[in-house]
């Protein structure tokens, strides 16, 4: 009893504590909790598999919009707006991995298996899809891998690059493989922070410096960007920007497209293109992110612009739409590289459309109608309770809903991106990415043992392997794609790049075809990546020349660029170049100057010999002054001439004939050295010209001074005879008074007259001969020898000054910029101001002497003439200074010699010709006694002159003798 007591209790005891732990295990909540459940849609197919890959692709463009409410549990939102292009990718996977499995040379001991998302075009949906694939269920559990089904082999997507991203960075910390297909970013290519990211599509580096090279192409200097707002607009344009500036083109406007597209944003834009001058707008986006644009510039008729579109748009039917071609003909555009996948129209064709969520909402998307029957009675429901009639409702309730789908629509008849196989280019990235992942597990899983690439040597197990051991097939896959022929392999995560050049051009019917008009090749050398038909691109607006699109037309040679503040440098002035520079290429920044015997032609573009200016002897005017200046010297001789026949006369003799030949000579000198001047200065005639212009006037000024100086002599004699006989007249006056008183008285006036002829006729003679030689101190010798000393002095300057500093011709390039005037240099302007300065003094004293003896007067005034002549000499000197002055070049020359020549035949016509006048003319004057004094009208005084004054003091003498 005891024991049986004892084992009942025990019993109840243990069942006791049982019941406690459970209920404890079963009431305490779990230190673990789902925070989330995603909303994803795609297709999944992983039972009975070996391998399973991933992918994403986002078949919707965006997520719904939902309101912010956090009084109730946040749901993943949904997607909306179907993407027919990114569904036909989808089924490229689905197509691809069908063909694997059915391939025999190809994984033929592995079944593959797939989990597709869509990532709605989103980040948030790319990361919940991340997740999920990772975690292996449809609830995301970071860091964990939940259930036991076939390992993961890689991820295919994620679409946009901005998608991959945020996935690579995800995929990367648990180093699992990612083959892109569309991401194409440059911030992909850092593989330290995308340890793991491949694509087989080209990086932007490439489409970048593509879309360079082609504005490059055409010159194009003044151009438009857009680009989207996400990694793979910001990072593309960028590089393009950068590279197209370094060579000097300049951006117009920089607009970006939002992701979530607002009307004022859009007609910002579209403001901002038409009030651009530039006819080129580079667009980096996506054709989701851009189609709201192009929408909005069909609205506005935005016409007149050529576009340069990146590949993610070049061939995208949501940018071709109907109408388009007024907007878009002519656009250029960069594709990726174009095949034709065998088979897989058929596929897309032969979908089963009630095989998932997905296909079901395509196929009532594309035939406009729906599968669920509950759906499509509440759309008929709605339709009756519009039309008003309860009859009409029950017909409906009771048939077929007229939007019901009966899933036998044909697909061969739509007319849309998703049956559209005539450009399948990210289509064929996709084929190629699923392909990539598979020729990596194939030679995975053949790996032959001991010569594996792991530790020891080992190989994976195609049924348990690690991501990063997936990774290093894929890094070093090389395959040959068996349709195309095309080599597939990785150069630290990216393919080659190619593009082929794409122009959009509008055929008869309106419609827009995609023909290609080169291509771009990222292998080659850089001078030879792009090659381009220019001859088969149809312009905008069917024109058969490239547009121009420049904020400043060219600046042709002979003009330089002026930048305008404020504004890029493509947008200038175009300034002429000064006078003496040129510019000889188109856009100079700056011009050349010339050199110094060189000067810019009319337009500024070649530096041209100066003219080489001097008063030549076959000109006009040098010939004309010759004339002239041997008119002046025939003359002068011609003078010379006369006095020499007429020389015993009177009026040559007096005074001084040799002087009056001196100055004659001089006068020649001076008419003759003007010629001198004339021709090409040289050494000789700089020195000659100047020298004998100054011995000659100084030889002239010096024998007119010779005879002013006797002149102003027998003046003043004369005004003393003057006195006297004034005072002898007085004085006889009151004598014959006397003399008359006594005659009364007396009767004696005879005696006094037969005294005063006695005294005539005694002393007449002699008396006359003794007052003549005291009227004339300065004798011919006294005259010469003044003339030839102040010859000489002039002479000796001369000689010191073509000793020291001579004259010498020199080039003349700062008075006339055209212009080299040949001249000749004074070498010192001292010494020139001390020489002519010399002859200035000696035509002073000249004429002090001659306006002295002005009045010395009879039938021919030596006195007056030479005043006049000397008058005449300072006034065309005068006048020559300012001429001189205000000329230039030969001119200078001319006017130097016209002075010489006026004051030559000044100082000529006023001293000799009066003379010959009388000598020529007037003979009968040329006689003593017409040189004698004659009585004035008014008071029966007279004056006299050289040849009269012996007379004169005669006269004075028998004055005397009367008053004796």
């Amino acid at each position: 009893m005891e024991i049986s007591g004892f084992n009942s209790k025990t019993s109840f005891l243990f069942w006791l504590c049982a019941f406690l732990h459970i209920y404890a295990l079963v009431s305490t909540e779990p230190s673990c909790k789902l925070k989330a459940k995603f909303n994803l849609l795609g297709y999944k197919n992983v039972t009975m598999k070996k391998v399973v890959i991933g992918g994403m692709f986002p078949v919707h463009n965006r997520v719904s919009s939902t309101q912010s409410n956090t009084s109730s549990v946040p749901l993943s939102t949904a997607c909306e707006g179907f993407n027919f292009r990114a569904f036909r990718w989808t089924q490229t996977m689905l197509f691809a991995i069908d063909e694997i499995n059915k391939r025999s040379d190809l994984l033929p001991n592995t079944e593959l298996g797939y989990v597709i998302y869509d990532s709605c075009f989103t980040i948030s949906k790319s990361v919940e899809g991340t997740l999920t694939y990772l975690t292996g269920q449809d609830e995301a559990v970071p860091n964990y891998r939940c259930g036991t089904g076939a390992p993961l082999a890689a991820l295919v997507g994620a679409g946009g690059s901005d998608l991959s991203i945020a996935t690579a960075r995800i995929l990367g910390l648990y180093h699992f493989p990612q083959v892109s297909y569309s991401s194409s970013c440059t911030a992909l290519e850092n593989t330290f922070q995308f340890p793991t990211f491949l694509r087989t599509i080209p990086s932007d580096s490439h489409q970048s410096d593509a879309m360079a090279r082609l504005v490059l192409h055409f010159g194009w200097g003044w151009v438009g960007t857009i680009a989207a707002d996400d990694d793979y607009g910001k990072y593309g344009i960028k590089a393009f920007k950068e590279q197209v500036e370094e060579a000097g083109v300049c951006i117009s406007f920089s607009e970006t497209l939002p992701k979530v597209s607002t009307p004022e944003v859009t007609q910002r834009i579209v403001e901002t293109v038409v009030k651009s001058t530039a006819k080129i707008i580079v667009v980096f986006s996506s054709d989701v992110d851009l189609s709201p644009l192009i929408q909005e510039l069909l609205r506005h008729n935005v016409t007149n612009r050529t576009w340069i579109a990146s590949e993610a748009w070049v061939t995208s039917a949501l940018i071709n739409q109907p109408g388009v071609s007024s907007v878009l003909g002519g656009t250029l555009g960069f594709g990726i590289r174009r095949a034709e996948i065998p088979d897989l129209e058929r596929h897309l064709l032969d979908i089963d459309p009630y095989d998932d969520t997905l296909t079901e909402e395509f196929w009532g998307t594309a035939f406009n109608c729906t599968l669920d029957i509950k759906q499509a009675l509440k759309l008929a429901r709605e339709r009756a309770g519009e039309l008003g009639t309860n009859g009409t409702l029950s017909r409906a309730v009771r048939g077929v809903p007229d939007g019901l789908c009966t899933g036998r629509e044909p697909l061969l008849k739509l007319n849309n991106t998703y049956t559209d196989v005539s450009q399948l280019r990210l289509t064929y990235s996709v084929y190629k990415a699923v392909y990539a992942v598979a020729h990596a597990l194939h030679d995975m899983e053949y790996c032959e043992p001991g010569k594996g690439p792991f530790v020891g040597k080992s190989c994976a197990e195609i049924t348990n392997f690690e991501p990063w051991q997936l990774m290093y097939y894929l890094k070093h896959v090389h395959y040959t794609v068996n349709h195309t022929g095309e080599s597939i392999f990785f150069t630290e995560g990216n393919v080659e790049g190619y593009y082929e050049i794409i122009n959009w051009q509008v055929k008869g019917d309106g419609v827009i075809s995609y023909e290609p008009i080169g291509q771009y090749n990222g292998t080659e050398p850089p001078n030879a990546r792009m090659t381009i038909n220019n001859n088969s691109i149809v312009w905008n607006n069917e024109e058969s020349e490239p547009p121009r699109s420049v904020c400043s037309e060219s600046c042709q040679p002979g003009t330089r660029k002026g930048i305008r503040q404020g504004e890029p440098v493509c947008c200038f002035d175009c300034i002429p170049c000064a006078d003496g520079e040129i510019s000889n290429t188109t856009n100079a920044r700056e011009c050349i100057q010339c050199t110094e015997d060189y000067w810019s032609n009319a337009v500024r573009d070649t530096c041209v010999p100066k003219i080489i200016e001097f008063l030549a002897f076959d000109e006009p005017l040098g010939i004309t002054l010759i004339a002239i200046s041997a008119f002046g010297a025939l003359i002068t001789i011609a003078v010379g001439v006369v006095f020499l026949i007429y020389l015993r006369t009177p009026l040559v003799q007096a005074n001084d004939p040799l002087l009056s030949f001196t100055l004659l000579l001089s006068l020649v000198v001076t008419f003759l050295c003007s010629i001198v001047f004339l021709g090409e200065p040289q050494e000789w005639n700089c020195m000659t010209s100047q020298v004998a212009l100054a011995l000659g006037f100084a030889l002239c000024l010096s024998s007119l001074m010779g005879k002013s100086v006797v002149l102003m002599q027998r003046a003043r004699v004369l005004k003393a005879a003057r006195n006297k006989v004034k005072a002898a007249a007085k004085a006889a006056k009151e004598a014959a008074a006397a003399a008359a008183a006594v005659t009364v008285d007396h009767a004696g006036p005879d005696v006094i007259i037969s005294n005063t002829n006695a005294n005539n006729n005694n002393d007449g003679g002699g008396g006359g001969a003794k007052e003549t030689a005291d009227v004339d101190p300065l004798t011919p010798g006294h005259q010469r020898a003044m003339a030839g000393v102040a010859t000489l002095i002039q002479a000796v300057a001369c000689t010191v000054w073509l000793i020291i500093l001579p004259p010498r011709p020199v080039k003349n390039l700062s008075t006339q910029n055209i212009k080299i005037i040949l001249e000749c240099d004074e070498g010192s302007i001292v010494f020139i101001c001390c020489i002519f300065g010399y002859d200035i003094l000696l035509a002073l004293v000249a004429f002090a002497f001659a306006f002295v003896a002005r009045k010395l007067e009879d039938h021919f005034s030596e006195g007056k003439c030479v005043t006049f002549g000397m008058l005449v000499f300072f006034i065309v000197w005068i006048s020559f200074v300012p001429a001189y002055l205000s000329t230039r070049g030969k001119f200078m020359v001319a006017v130097q010699i016209f002075a010489i020549l006026a004051s030559s035949f000044g100082l000529l016509a006023c001293v000799f010709l009066p003379k010959c006048y009388v000598l020529l003319v007037k003979p009968e004057r040329n006689t003593p006694e017409m040189m004698r004094p004659h009585s004035k009208p008014r008071d029966g005084t007279s004056t006299g002159t050289s040849t009269s004054l012996a007379t004169t003091a005669t006269m004075v003498d028998a004055t005397a003798v009367i008053h004796d």
